[in-house]
């Protein structure tokens, strides 16, 4: 595994996947603090044209791209308008490309969903250091995904807060981590329903789900992380991130987010990585590691904090709050390709709770529902992948549909 020491003293060119989304627009506010280090050569994103034009100004990348050929266009007028010569390019096959791009030299894969997986993917099989902000990524992917990125020699840095975390608390010889390690505790704010009662869950509406206590986040992960389905997925992605057993993984609720997650080592010492909560700490830390850079984030005042709390998930409230939780050692000891369902499963359920098709108490039970009677297969492609995604997605709507007509 290379690092920076490695590299010349020459900028490092960056692939910002899903630029204008939160981690995305994190990633750029950071890179903007050390010009002199990278240089920012690709940029993609959805439909957002007004902010790809803005950021596109700003960094001035060779390439840009959108999800379709509208948007592209859209914005390839908005740039020669400005006198711009930046190609602008369109479609899920011209990103994962650039995410390939032999120019590029780190990216970061940061679009939210399956839709992630196929960039993410080009990325490892050309040996990037890729920046992982995409959890589907190892939700879908599994044990395979991490075969491609150790094959094709790319360096796997995580993104996610609580994975940043985790990685920043083991020791750096990973060999050593199955002697040493007894568990790994990952925390979860217990997000905007952790008091509320369980009985008038069915009322919850999208802006209420989207309303986070401490973190800034989209719209898809902000309805995860109230179902607790976003720790559900983090639960694996942290067994395949870390090559642990699903049984030496545990989550404590913390609702002040100071501590980010911890490791708990055989001689029942703990070491945790603590920090205000925001995404630039993690990001920063990927983009520079194994050194240290100046992210922008205020530093923790332990003067000023308030008692650090913690909860347990087997509290009978919380396993009614919060029944997502247990699918995800459900799928880990399910057949391969379980995790893969129940990802696609919850991304149409949550696309149709924000819909306003499907009640929020509705989400678990479309989950576990396409969990139990989707028929995994092998997980060895991502032509297999997608077909298995697709399988899982389509008995998802028919749920949705059927209780539509309830």
């Amino acid at each position: 595994m290379h690092s920076l020491r490695d590299t010349p003293a020459t900028r490092q060119r960056v692939a910002v996947l899903g630029s204008t989304g939160s981690i995305g627009t994190n990633t750029l506010d950071v890179l903007a603090r050390h010009a002199e280090q990278w240089q920012v050569f690709a940029l993609t994103a959805g439909h957002n044209v007004d902010l790809m034009a803005q950021q596109c100004v700003q960094f001035k990348p060779a390439f840009a791209a959108m999800a379709d050929d509208t948007a592209a266009q859209l914005l390839r007028e908005r740039l020669q308008a400005q006198g711009l010569a930046i190609e602008v390019l369109a479609g899920a096959e011209a990103i994962a490309q650039l995410a390939a791009h032999p120019e590029v030299d780190a990216v970061m894969a940061a679009i939210v969903g399956v839709a992630g997986l196929a960039p993410a993917l080009a990325a490892a099989q050309a040996g990037k250091r890729l920046m992982l902000a995409n959890k589907e990524a190892l939700v879908v992917g599994g044990a395979w995904f991490m075969q491609q990125v150790k094959t094709h020699g790319a360096v796997l840095l995580p993104i996610d807060s609580e994975h940043s975390a985790v990685f920043q608390s083991l020791p750096e010889d990973a060999s050593t981590w199955p002697a040493r390690v007894e568990k790994i505790i990952l925390t979860a704010s217990g997000g905007p329903f952790r008091q509320r009662d369980p009985a008038t869950l069915a009322q919850v509406t999208p802006a209420e789900a989207c309303a986070h206590p401490n973190w800034s986040m989209g719209r898809k992960i902000s309805v995860d992380s109230a179902t607790m389905m976003n720790k559900a997925l983090e639960v694996i992605e942290a067994r395949y991130l870390f090559d642990t057993d699903p049984d030496q993984l545990a989550v404590v609720i913390h609702p002040q987010s100071v501590i980010h997650s911890m490791v708990q080592y055989r001689d029942g010492s703990i070491v945790a990585q603590l920090g205000t909560p925001d995404m630039r700490v993690p990001i920063a830390y990927g983009l520079s590691w194994p050194e240290r850079i100046e992210s922008g984030a205020n530093r923790l005042d332990f003067m000023a904090l308030s008692a650090l709390t913690f909860e347990s998930f087997d509290e009978p409230q919380h396993q009614q709050r919060f029944p997502c939780m247990q699918l995800a050692w459900q799928a880990l000891r399910g057949p391969q390709g379980s995790t893969a369902i129940l990802n696609a499963a919850n991304e149409v359920a949550v696309e149709s709770f924000l819909q306003k098709r499907l009640g929020f108490d509705q989400i678990y039970a479309l989950n576990a529902h396409v969990l139990e009677h989707c028929t995994p297969g092998p997980v060895d492609s991502l032509a297999a992948l997608v077909e298995l995604d697709h399988q899982a997605r389509r008995l998802a709507q028919v749920y949705v549909q059927q209780a539509a007509r309830c």
